[in-house]
């Protein structure tokens, strides 16, 4: 098994805490590691040349950070070119949270099941700094909710890809710490298999050496989220504004047929298609093809059938009368198609592969 895995690590500013870590893992019997140095400057020149002396190192270089996601992806192409006979590789970080043990314990789990591993912490113990816990809950909510993927530990560093997965973890977008939570987008995306490993929860002087930027890193790493949320904002204001205008400016007068109706159907028009080229262009990252256009329609009309079919049944076995109260119930079941509209169109709609 160990000689068959490589050991990707990428290294930002490291202290000796990444020599301790190389020696435990060739102790451990791995025998391929490799080190992508990303950009750290010249101050960590003797780090790294403790590193490169290592026999089982293979030292990769950035000449100025690029960061996380970029390192990785350069250790997964040189791996891809280099190691023609190797089954996959594991990802670790360089601060020593990552025990031999544990690594190895992935790469067990890689070789064995041939999927994607995830090595996960447990964040119920007490020694879990604060804002891990509720930064790991957060994400893992929002995975659940979106995603449906159940993920105990979203933002590990520690995971195992077998090769057959690198090449298109290489399409996948992100340069930073955003990019290992876009795997996991992919991941959801393509339906690829995932394992779970528990592993240790080591925290190091309260985790005080992650570069993570707790408001730029999180706004890129739920930047897809994001996104998504403001297209459907956008998409309410431009309806609202459009059926405003179209009542108050009437363009055109339809026979025995009220204003409301048509003025309401071209607003609704016009802002679904603006959602639909938002969604395309910026949040799902698919094409504007004949094929994803009749897709998105074909889901906006049976989402508004579901959603009037619900609110019509709850109605009825709660024999409900007050408008108000309908309201309501509308709000949440139009809440909850929300989160759904979300997976159809994340893995089917805009899924150019499929």
């Amino acid at each position: 098994m160990m000689e068959k895995i490589s050991i990707i690590i990428p290294a930002y500013k490291p202290d000796e805490k990444l020599i301790k870590t190389l020696q435990s893992l060739i102790a451990a019997g791995f025998s391929d590691l490799l080190i992508v140095d990303d950009g750290s400057g010249d101050s960590f020149a003797p780090i790294f040349a403790q590193v490169e002396a290592m026999e089982q190192v293979t030292l990769l270089r950035h000449t100025v950070n690029r960061g996380k996601g970029a390192a990785l992806k350069t250790a997964m192409r040189f791996f891809l070119e280099n190691r023609l006979d190797f089954f996959g590789a594991v990802s670790a970080d360089a601060d020593g949270q990552h025990t031999a043990e544990d690594i190895a314990a992935v790469a067990k789990k890689l070789t064995e099941s041939g999927h994607i591993v995830l090595g996960c912490r447990d964040f119920s113990l007490p020694d879990v700094p604060a804002r891990s816990r509720f930064g790991n809950r957060f994400t893992s909510g929002t995975f659940r909710l979106f995603f449906g993927m159940k993920i105990a530990d979203t933002q590990t560093g520690l995971r195992g890809y077998p090769r057959g997965v690198m090449e298109g973890l290489l399409s996948v977008e992100g340069e930073r710490f955003e990019y290992e939570t876009q795997m996991l987008f992919y991941i959801s995306r393509q339906g690829l298999p995932l394992e779970q490993v528990k592993i240790r929860t080591v925290y190091i002087e309260e985790n005080a050496s992650s570069h993570f930027r707790p408001i730029v890193d999180s706004l890129r790493i739920y930047s897809l989220i994001l996104k998504y949320l403001f297209s459907s904002v956008a998409a309410s204001v431009i309806d609202a504004l459009a059926f405003f205008l179209l009542k108050q400016f009437p363009l055109f007068a339809i026979p025995m047929i009220p204003l409301t109706f048509p003025a309401a159907f071209l607003a609704r028009a016009i802002s679904s298609f603006v959602n639909y080229l938002i969604n395309a262009k910026a949040v799902f990252k698919g094409d504007t093809s004949k094929k994803t256009l009749l897709r998105y329609y074909l889901l906006a009309v049976v989402q508004i059938a579901v959603s009037a079919v619900c609110v019509f049944i709850i109605e009825h076995l709660l024999m409900i009368r007050a408008a108000w109260l309908s309201t309501l119930i509308k709000l949440a079941v139009d809440t909850v198609l929300f989160f759904i509209s979300f997976r159809i169109q994340h893995k089917w709609v805009f899924n150019n592969e499929q």
